[in-house]
């Protein structure tokens, strides 16, 4: 497989690394180009990892031809978009345009309703994108959408837990947390700022099998959840995120929801962000000779998620929350993956946020470019098989876990595993 590889990044940086790492026999990814508008920063990658078949190429992700030359050049297989998602109509609608399978690890943006933004979904996660889903598949191209780590691990969870763990599934909640320091800050980017904006700020949206989408305030119905390893009860909070448009379209279950653990600090800091239009995409204001919006100029601004992660001590969960029955008998569990900052600095030289987030569209490239994961059109990871990815998680580094939940088959596992040491 050759791939083109949009936007050297956190996300970017680490999916290369770690396939390096996972494919160094090249077994499978014959090509990947490492194509970014700073030029200079996919030449010191390229020449980190100090193979051919890692190239760099400078590119403007908004040019449509620039993208397309590059596909040329190289003769590529697959775009992988890897920048923010205000990006993704052009690479998606260039990647169609050139014959070519597509992957992003977040979808294309929503908009809210413009008079009832806390109540009514207007434009939707994704919607773009699957409004052209038809066209993709006459073509016989795929284009995979939320294929990070949420969207995208979580995603291949809930089916994993469909498909194994549950007879009738109630609720599938996505739920993340971390315990994440950097010492002599109290607010600390691990991630894209401009994203992170994007998505707390938004009307969440949950999904309920006899209602369909809706939304909520930002930041409403907090609950604790108890994570595991050591991170322990969080207070998580409803978050927009594409796992609530993607997993209704595949699982049959009755609500869908996402809630991140973001913490009474950080709310702060993001309700005053938006008091004094800093989160702004669309006001542009003028700095000299050019023009700007406050949100890309706090990106811009913002310390480098990917020096801060140097300093970073913790801990980041990510995982699928599932409560259905099994057996006839109520059952809730939750399927994770943690990820350690100082091992992701260790293993591939990047801190764990955007390396958790990495790791899951390389594997999904493995699958697509063995013929393993196939398909046409436009479709989220729970269109396809989740045994070949879970059983490939340990494999890349970042082996998953289960933590079965009190529940009626709990306590049935629990007395049965009393009887065989009784016996």
């Amino acid at each position: 497989m050759k791939v083109l590889l949009i936007g050297v990044g956190g996300v970017g940086e680490s999916a290369a690394a770690i396939i390096k790492k996972a494919d160094s026999n090249s077994e499978w990814m014959e090509k990947m180009i490492l194509a970014d508008y700073d030029v200079a920063k996919a030449e010191r990658l390229s020449k980190k990892l100090g193979e051919d078949r890692f190239p760099a190429e400078k590119i403007n992700a908004r040019n449509s031809n620039e993208i397309i030359d590059l596909v040329k050049k190289y003769n590529v297989d697959m775009i992988m978009n890897a920048v923010d998602p205000s990006f993704n109509e052009v690479i998606f609608d260039t990647a169609f345009e050139a014959g070519v399978n597509y992957m992003d690890c977040a979808m294309t943006l929503s908009k809210p309703h413009p008079e009832k933004p806390y109540e009514k979904t207007h434009i939707k996660l994704g919607d773009y994108q699957f409004e052209k889903a038809k066209q993709w598949e006459k073509k016989g191209l795929l284009a995979l959408v939320g294929s990070g780590v949420e969207p995208g691990m979580a995603d291949v969870y809930a089916k994993y837990a469909q498909k194994h763990l549950f007879d009738e599934i109630e609720e599938i909640g996505v739920r993340d947390a971390d315990n994440y320091e950097v010492e002599g800050k109290t607010v600390a980017f691990g991630f894209s700022i401009w994203t992170t904006i994007e998505e707390c700020l938004n009307p969440p949206v949950i999904w309920e099998k006899d209602k369909g989408w809706y939304t909520t305030e930002p930041f409403s119905e907090p609950e604790i959840f108890v994570f595991p390893d050591g991170i322990g009860p969080v207070e998580i909070v409803n978050v927009e995120h594409e796992e609530v448009l993607l997993v209704p379209r595949y699982i049959d279950c009755k609500k869908v929801t996402f809630k991140y653990g973001l913490g009474q600090e950080f709310i702060k800091f993001l309700k005053d962000l938006e008091s004094v239009n800093m989160d702004s995409k669309d006001m542009k204001i003028k700095v000299g000779d050019s023009e700007i919006t406050p949100r890309d100029f706090l990106a811009k601004t913002a310390p480098d998620p990917l020096e801060i992660g140097k300093i970073m001590k913790g801990k980041g969960c990510a995982g699928t929350w599932v409560k259905g029955k099994k057996d006839g008998m109520e059952r809730s569990i939750y399927l994770y993956q943690v990820a350690d900052n100082q091992e992701c600095l260790e293993k591939f030289g990047t801190q764990a946020v955007v390396a958790q987030t990495a790791f899951n569209p390389a594997i999904m490239m493995e699958l697509i470019a063995k013929g393993i994961w196939k398909d046409a059109g436009v479709h989220g990871p729970e269109n396809f098989d989740p045994d070949p990815f879970v059983e490939r998680m340990s494999k890349y580094g970042f082996p998953g876990g289960l933590m079965e939940m009190d529940s009626e088959y709990k306590s049935k596992m629990e007395a049965e595993e009393l009887m065989k040491t009784v016996k």
